[in-house]
């Protein structure tokens, strides 16, 4: 196991792995910018090194000044959380030149799924389902004209090493196509400094699944349910629950089969997400996270396994936890991103938190670095925390998520809580009824209200 391990993040995330670490007796080294002097996981850690202002480049990007910080603290061990460096493979192979276990996927693994060409490439050829599409890159215009006849309009245009919903347009028609390969594929440049884009068929009204897998490097890999993350503003995900309210058992167990089979096939390491576009009972690919994710509380309170947890024993040569017979699916769980931003027009809104209160009782968790007094800087994202619930069903589960939501208290700033105590209420969301494109619809007063 390791002895010391520098958490090279900030936030909840940061401060949900010091938790991890804190229980399985390893020392932490928490680094942070100079705007983050006084967020909760540094208070915490049994060490903590400033690495730099507080743009994000300057800091939490830096990798020089993150290795200067593990020779400094002696950290054998780095946990990358999620965003930043967590899916650089070049930073897992630096760390690995230095003799620093990165806590996390293989390189190959990362770079592999981070191009997401050859992402959907190696899906197929795994087994995997895939959205309908170009087989690579697409060229000159007329190729994709030729290629969006063949799958059918509406196509959707993607970067290829693209995510968060930059680089990505939608075209209803060739004249739109035309148009949408210029603007994706300037986004993608400027976003990721790759301008290539690729070709998938546009599905109407798909639901957002993924399912969670966990290998342990060396041929052994199991699925831990999915996750519905279909309520999404901007392709950002909002609200994620687990079990999704419309799958079966039966294709339950067909995915997450197919998905475990194929990382036992990759000898992947640790914990990863592959997502699924899901409509009219089928499957198709979309993309593979290779880290933690910001919804991974949704699983771990579905089958009681510590994912981060076991993304820090596993990297230490761990073995998986259970057998796939041995996961088990209790009750159900929902998630909400709690954002500091205005909940009308979603501008971010950085302040001091004057109150907080934390909701509490049977089944509430609470994933948050905040506190009264608290100063949410204007320079990274703007979530305040994540509030998880859990009931043996889906209708406890919604009726523990309404009293939560109620009780929380978050003053000084604003925030889209609000936003969340009216979809808690909405009749669509109560029958489970939505789809990817739901939330916009209601935002724009198109979706149906109670």
């Amino acid at each position: 196991m390791f002895e010391k391990i520098l958490i090279a993040n900030r936030g909840e995330i940061a401060l949900r792995i010091l938790r991890a670490c804190k229980e399985l007796g390893i020392a932490t080294v928490a680094v942070h910018s100079t705007a983050d002097a006084d967020a909760m996981h540094v208070r915490l850690a049994d060490e903590s090194v400033c690495i730099g202002p507080p743009a994000s480049k300057d800091s939490y990007l830096n990798i020089p000044s993150l290795l200067a910080a593990c020779e400094i603290t002696g950290a054998d061990a780095v946990h990358p959380g999620y965003g930043f460096l967590s899916e650089n493979a070049r930073f897992a192979e630096i760390l690995a030149d230095h003799n620093l276990k990165f806590i996390g996927p293989k390189a190959e693994h990362i770079r592999l799924m981070g191009d997401k060409i050859e992402a959907k490439k190696t899906a197929k050829r795994l087994g995997i389902p895939v959205v309908p599409g170009s087989d690579g890159g697409v060229g000159p215009e007329d190729d994709a004209i030729a290629i969006a006849r063949e799958i059918g309009f509406p196509v959707l245009v993607k970067a290829a090493a693209g995510g968060g919903g930059r680089g990505m347009k939608v075209a209803q028609t060739e004249a739109d196509l035309l148009m949408a390969l210029s603007t994706a594929s300037n986004e993608a440049k400027a976003a990721f400094g790759d301008a290539s884009v690729y070709l998938e068929k546009y599905l109407t009204k798909p639901r957002h699944i993924e399912i969670q897998v966990l290998g342990d490097g060396r041929g052994g890999a199991l699925h831990l349910g999915e996750r519905d993350c279909s309520l999404q503003r901007r392709h950002q995900k909002v609200w994620e629950e687990g079990p999704s309210p419309i799958l079966s058992p039966e294709a339950r167990a067909r995915i997450g089969g197919i998905c475990a089979k194929a990382m036992q096939d990759m000898q992947y390491l640790g914990v990863g997400t592959i997502e699924f576009l899901y409509e009219d009972g089928e499957f198709y690919f979309i993309e593979m996270n290779t880290r933690i994710q910001v919804e991974h509380p949704v699983t771990e309170m579905i089958t009681d396994i510590d994912l981060v947890l076991e993304q820090i024993r596993i990297a230490a040569g761990g073995d998986l936890p259970c057998t796939q017979e041995e996961v088990n699916i209790i009750g159900h769980s929902i998630e909400c991103r709690i954002n500091a931003e205005n909940p009308e027009t979603f501008r971010p809104s950085p302040g001091t938190i004057t109150q907080y209160h934390a909701p509490g009782g049977l089944g509430v968790r609470i994933d948050s670095a905040v506190y009264q007094g608290y100063k949410i800087p204007p320079y990274y994202d703007s979530l305040v925390g994540k509030l998880i619930v859990h009931g043996k069903n889906r209708p406890e589960c919604l009726m523990r998520l309404r009293r939560a939501l109620d009780e929380i208290v978050v003053d000084g700033v604003e925030t889209t809580l609000p936003l969340f105590r009216a979809l808690a209420r909405e009749s669509d969301i109560i029958e489970g009824d939505y789809h990817i494109h739901w939330l916009e619809q209601y935002l724009a007063g198109k979706a149906p209200k109670t």
